[in-house]
């Protein structure tokens, strides 16, 4: 079983597969992040977003996954969907697997920031009364 597992994918994310990577017989905790699309950013409306990654974008996620894992101890898997999301649509899920749950926890806390701080993929949010805009470059 890998202590690290990492997806850049156009495909809709299989949060199943992820939990199948890292969980054991051994773990009592098994902790997982979705980040959802909102209909909303602040005070606009928001129809739908566009991710945009750059072309090593998945080394870069199997890069913080790793590190995570090797920090914490524990299997993590982490998987970025990019592409054009509809209000509703999954587009990260952060799985950690560990024997207590507060390690659990905290250490999926800390993969979705390390991935947001560190992993090159973009979002262009399209609003329903305006122009898209791009967040966060």
């Amino acid at each position: 079983m890998n202590a690290a597992v990492a997806l850049v994918t156009e495909q809709p994310l299989d949060r199943a597969w992820l939990e199948a990577q890292v969980m054991t017989d051994a773990d009592g905790a098994l902790v997982v992040f979705e980040g959802v699309i909102r209909n909303h950013d602040h005070d606009a409306a928001v129809t739908s977003l566009d991710y945009r990654a750059h072309p090593d974008a998945e080394r870069f996620l199997a890069d913080v996954c790793a590190s995570v894992a090797a920090s914490s101890g524990l299997r993590v898997a982490a998987a970025h969907r990019v592409g054009h999301l509809a209000v509703g649509d999954v587009a990260l899920v952060a799985v950690v697997a560990a024997p207590h749950r507060a390690e659990a926890f905290a250490t999926c806390a800390r993969l979705v920031d390390e991935i947001k701080q560190r992993v090159p993929i973009w979002k262009r949010q399209h609003l329903a009364d305006g122009p898209a805009e791009w967040v966060g470059l």
